[in-house]
C-alpha cells in the first residue's frame, strides 16, 4: 500500500516593514456614527444566562466594536468581529432588556438598537444530567450566504432549554430549546462549512456534539466551482492523529494536499506516484498532552499549481 509523505513543518514567520521619509496630508476628522445594529435577539439559556445576537452595523470607514447594554447599563464591550455574546449572572425568573450600539475608531457611537427582552428561567434543583445528543442534523444551503439547519430534538430529565450551533469549537448561534430548525447567516459564497449541534438545559449541562452536517454555499455569479476536499474526518489514537478525506475532482490526479492545524500551515502531504482514486488517509505523530484540541483543515493543489479551497474544519482531541 502506497503511503503519502510530508514536507517539514514551517515555523511561524514575522515580517517587519518600516517606511520612512513619507508624509501625507492628515485625513479629515471622522464625525459620522455607524448605523444602528439590527436583528437583535435575546434568548434565555438558563436561570442566569441570556444569549444576545445581532446583525452587523456599517460605517463610512469601519465599525470597530459593539457595546451591549442591559436596562440601559453598559455590560459588555466586544470587537467588530463578534456578533453574539452570553450575558451571565442574571436574576432567575426575571425579564431582562437589552440593546446594542456600534462604535468606530473615532469614538462615534450609533443610536441604540431596538430593545429586546428575555425572561430567565426559574432556578431548579441541582441538576447534573446532560441532555441527549441531538440527532439527524441536516444542513442545506440557502443561497450563497446562509444555511438552514434541521434536527431531531434531544431529551433531558428536566427539559432542553437551548440548542447551540458550533463551527469546529466556536459557538456561532443559539436558539430556544423548542426549536428543531434555524437559519445561519453571514456565510461566505462558495465555501465549505461543517456544523455541529449541542443541546443545553437550565443548569447549563450540555450534550455531546451531534454528528457534523457539511455543506458548500452557492458560489458568487461567475465564480469557479468550489475545490475543497470533502467528507473530512479526524481521529486520534495514542501519539498520533489520522485524517481521512475525499479529494476534489479537478480533472487530474491530486498529488499534493496542505494540512493546516488551528488555521496555521503544518505540512504538505504528497503522493509520490498515483494517489488513491477515492478516499485518502494520512497519519501523523503528535507530542501534545492528552486533551489538546486541534482544528484540522485541508486544501488540494490544483492542476495549474495553485491551491484550492479549504475543507470544512474538523475538531480532534489528542488522546
Amino acid at each position: 500500500m502506497q503511503r503519502p509523505f510530508a514536507t517539514g513543518l514551517l515555523a511561524p514567520l514575522a515580517l517587519a516593514l518600516t517606511l520612512a521619509g513619507c508624509s501625507a496630508a492628515p485625513e479629515p476628522k471622522d464625525t459620522r456614527a455607524p448605523t444602528t445594529p439590527t436583528g437583535v435577539t435575546a434568548t434565555a439559556g438558563s436561570a442566569s444566562t441570556v444569549h444576545v445576537m445581532w446583525s452587523a452595523a456599517t460605517d463610512d470607514r469601519a465599525v470597530t466594536g459593539y457595546t451591549v447594554f442591559s436596562e440601559g447599563r453598559r455590560i459588555k464591550d466586544l470587537p467588530a468581529t463578534t456578533l453574539m455574546t452570553d450575558v451571565v449572572g442574571l436574576t432567575p425568573a426575571t425579564p431582562h432588556r437589552f440593546t446594542v450600539r456600534a462604535r468606530d475608531a473615532a469614538g462615534n457611537v450609533s443610536p441604540p438598537s431596538a430593545t429586546v427582552t428575555a425572561t430567565t428561567l426559574r432556578a431548579a434543583a441541582e441538576d447534573r444530567t446532560s441532555p441527549t445528543t441531538p440527532a439527524a442534523l441536516r444542513a442545506t444551503p440557502d443561497g450563497s450566504r446562509a444555511a438552514t439547519l434541521r434536527w431531531t430534538p434531544a431529551r433531558d430529565d428536566t427539559r432542553v432549554t437551548a440548542y447551540d450551533v458550533y463551527q469546529a469549537d466556536t459557538r456561532i448561534h443559539t436558539v430556544p430549546g423548542t426549536a428543531t430548525s434555524t437559519r445561519v447567516t453571514g456565510l461566505r459564497p462558495g465555501t465549505a462549512y461543517a456544523f455541529t449541534l449541542r443541546a443545553r438545559d437550565a443548569a447549563e449541562n450540555s450534550s455531546p456534539d451531534s454528528a457534523p452536517a457539511e455543506l458548500t454555499t452557492a458560489p458568487s455569479p461567475g465564480a469557479p466551482p468550489n475545490t475543497a476536499p470533502t467528507r473530512l474526518t479526524a481521529t486520534s489514537t495514542k501519539g498520533e492523529i489520522t485524517v481521512t478525506w475525499t479529494p476534489p475532482v479537478t480533472g487530474a490526479p491530486v498529488t499534493h494536499h496542505e494540512l493546516h492545524l488551528d488555521g496555521r500551515f503544518a505540512t504538505t502531504i504528497i503522493w509520490g506516484t498515483t494517489p488513491p482514486p477515492d478516499r485518502a488517509t494520512y497519519t501523523f505523530p503528535v507530542q501534545d498532552p492528552p486533551g489538546t484540541r486541534y482544528t484540522v483543515t485541508l486544501r488540494a493543489q490544483l492542476p495549474d499549481g495553485t491551491w484550492g479551497d479549504f475543507s470544512a474544519p474538523r475538531t480532534v482531541v489528542v488522546r
